[in-house]
């Protein structure tokens, strides 16, 4: 039996959201696999009984202590070590769990992560994945898209090999293409960052690199799989992406492809490039968020990501 811990106390919307998405979660998961509810026992446990649930059905953990949005990140999860973060990472680390997911303070998610499983030995920056919705039902992924703002080429040749990994065994994307975000496709045109990095990343054999695309490129499914770019431009173009979903929620455009930028869809977004599956969630993440949230974990842990990522960087 493989285990999904959820973070039940993290969220606007805690703990009555985080523990309405995992009884929905429950009913989609396949039999080997199971959630873990962590946070307060009573809480959850009067939630469950009001839905109707036995809260024999679930394992729950419990944790006395909330690490909030406006607590100090490193210094909450030092400060509380009995906190449903710190409580879903020593789990973790101790392998009780298969993979650990909140909706909680960000920051708090990755001084946990950094300070208990850690980084895979060679790389040299974990980073985030953003998902890239296209016209013709298919997704790219962008990265980073938020955890390192300043990035130098060796950095971002990373996030490629760790892009491609991720397209090939979470989205199973044969050969995935690897693009670098530029403001041209020419390859002498750009930032010193992304000539630099162009000149790293091409006639590579580690992915499959197809040169430089632009920002009008991210949505086209004929020109690259994963996107590469510094977590300061990626959180910047991903952010202005959602933003274009609720615009249209605003000016009443009920369109498919539209609908594909809400980002409850997707639930959360993975650290690629640490020891162990964590995701990390909106803050405002609602029961379907936090339902996705739990799937996108299942996901990542049934891929085998984070070996096959050790396999790549053993030689590093």
């Amino acid at each position: 039996m493989r285990k999904i811990g959820i973070d039940i106390m993290g969220g606007d919307f805690a703990p009555e959201a985080t523990t309405l998405g995992a009884i929905e979660a429950k009913k989609s998961l396949p039999s080997n696999m199971s959630v873990v509810l962590i946070g307060d026992q009573k809480a959850i446990t009067d939630i469950l009984v009001r839905e109707g649930e036995n809260p024999s059905d679930y394992e729950i953990v419990h944790a006395s202590e909330v690490i909030t949005m406006n607590d100090h990140p490193a210094k909450a999860f030092a400060k509380k070590p009995d906190s449903s973060i710190a409580v879903g990472f020593k789990l973790l680390l101790t392998k009780k769990i298969d993979g650990f997911a909140s909706a909680g303070n960000t920051g708090a998610m990755l001084a946990g992560t950094m300070y208990t499983v850690k980084q895979v030995p060679g790389i040299i920056r974990p980073c985030l994945i953003g998902p890239l919705p296209r016209p013709d039902g298919s997704f790219g992924i962008m990265l980073d898209v938020g955890l390192n703002p300043d990035c130098k080429p060796d950095i971002l040749y990373q996030y490629a090999i760790l892009g491609n990994l991720y397209a090939k065994y979470v989205y199973h994307v044969d050969n995935p293409r690897v693009a670098l975000l530029n403001l041209g496709e020419e390859e002498e045109k750009g930032s010193l960052l992304t000539k630099a990095t162009h000149e790293l990343m091409r006639g590579t054999t580690d992915f499959n690199f197809v040169g430089n695309v632009e920002g009008n490129d991210l949505f086209d499914s004929s020109k690259s799989d994963v996107i590469i770019t510094d977590g300061f431009t990626g959180n910047v173009l991903l952010k202005q992406s959602e933003s274009f979903y609720h615009l249209m929620q605003h000016q009443n455009v009920d369109n498919e492809y539209v609908n594909r930028f809400n980002p409850d869809i997707y639930g959360g977004t993975p650290v690629l490039g640490v020891n162990a599956p964590v995701i990390v969630g909106h803050g405002a993440s609602k029961p379907l968020a936090v339902k996705n949230m739990i799937l996108h974990t299942m996901s990542v842990i049934e891929a085998n990501l984070t070996e096959k990522i050790k396999e790549a960087f053993d030689h590093e």
